[in-house]
């Protein structure tokens, strides 16, 4: 049986790393049927629109996809592509895992750490006011108990599924004592329903601070749109960036599995980008479907290949193409996958 499946890949490099995870899919024996559409700046050159309607009826139909980077231009043009997905889709769950590597830059070593962000309300519903007169601009920051009771039970359950034993809820309850207020009552009172599960909580600032000290004290966390937005990538930088970090963004009816990192145009047709984030996120794209044994020996076989350190691409000082630093990771996938069935 094929997995029906979307696959964006996105622009700059990502038609390279997207590639790259294609193969190492391959190589798990679990089978996809790809339906490959555009979106991004890609496609808005080529028809006017970033996320044309052919991209939501694919989603809409297989309820799965893979997506490479997308272009977002700053301050102008069009709206964040990623942001109109997982509202279309009512993605509330973004999960970021932090998990070492070797032989990467990150400052501390053995981190695996959990990170659940609301992803559709906060700052990013995108309710904003501009005062003509005055040049003032206002963002509401709109946060609902429906959506808080979402991610929190979605952080809960993941956490207990996963054999976790400490969920944080990052908060600023403090000074927002409504919106950030009503979100650490919720974490509070739903804890009672999870006596395996340890719960407490952080102040943001506080949250930002113990991170860069004492990774290691934390498992898993839950917090607002944009305090998630923020501590992703804080935690990506403690185990070697964005280039090595995976991402989800999980509904109650689809889910969209991406890279995190920018679409890097100034290296875009060199084969030297690092296709890891995409290839961790097909890890966990793989864990979504069931397909454990699979996602098992990706797994090992990705921390392999970082150990021996012999094809890593010029990002981790090695000399690999991308294209080289996937088929050697496909064989290794392909060995576990052997070895595991004997």
């Amino acid at each position: 049986m094929a997995y029906s499946a979307t696959l964006l890949p996105g622009d700059g490099i990502g038609p390279e790393v997207i590639q790259a995870a294609q193969r190492v899919l391959e190589a798990t024996g679990v089978a996809f049927d790809w339906d490959v559409q555009q979106a991004g700046l890609g496609a808005f050159e080529a028809t006017g629109d970033p996320l044309p309607q052919a991209v939501l009826d694919s989603i809409a139909r297989t309820r799965l996809a893979l997506k490479g980077p997308l272009t977002t231009p700053v301050g102008t043009g069009f709206r964040s592509i990623n942001v109109r997905l997982r509202q279309h889709f009512d993605l509330y769950a973004n999960v970021r895992p932090a998990q070492s590597l070797p032989n990467t830059d990150g400052p501390f070593d053995g981190l695996d750490i959990l990170l659940y962000r609301e992803n559709t309300e906060g700052l990013y519903a995108g309710i904003e006011y501009f005062d003509e007169r005055n040049q003032i601009a206002d963002s509401i920051a709109r946060v609902t108990r429906k959506g808080s009771e979402k991610i929190i039970r979605f952080a809960f359950e993941d956490a207990k599924r996963r054999g976790r034993k400490r969920l944080t809820l990052v908060h600023k309850a403090n000074i927002l004592k409504l919106s950030g207020g009503m979100f650490l009552s919720i974490g509070r009172e739903m804890a009672k329903d999870y006596p395996g599960i340890a719960f407490d909580d952080r102040i943001i600032d506080n949250m930002a601070m113990q991170l860069v000290i004492h990774p290691e004290k934390y498992d898993c966390l839950v917090t607002t749109n944009l305090f998630g937005d923020i501590l992703s990538d804080l935690m990506a930088g403690l185990v070697g960036g964005l280039g090595v970090t995976g991402a989800a963004n999980i509904g109650d009816d689809c889910a969209i599995f991406e890279a995190v990192h920018g679409s890097a145009p100034d290296i875009a047709g060199q084969g030297i980008a690092n296709p890891t984030a995409v290839i961790r996120s097909s890890e966990m794209m793989l864990r979504h479907i069931g397909e454990m044994a699979a996602a098992d020996a990706l797994r090992r076989a990705l921390h392999a290949t970082y150990e021996d350190a012999t094809h890593l691409t010029s990002d981790l000082g090695g000399s690999a193409s991308t294209e080289a630093f996937a088929a050697h990771l496909a064989e290794r996938v392909a060995q576990e996958m052997e070895t595991a069935q004997v």
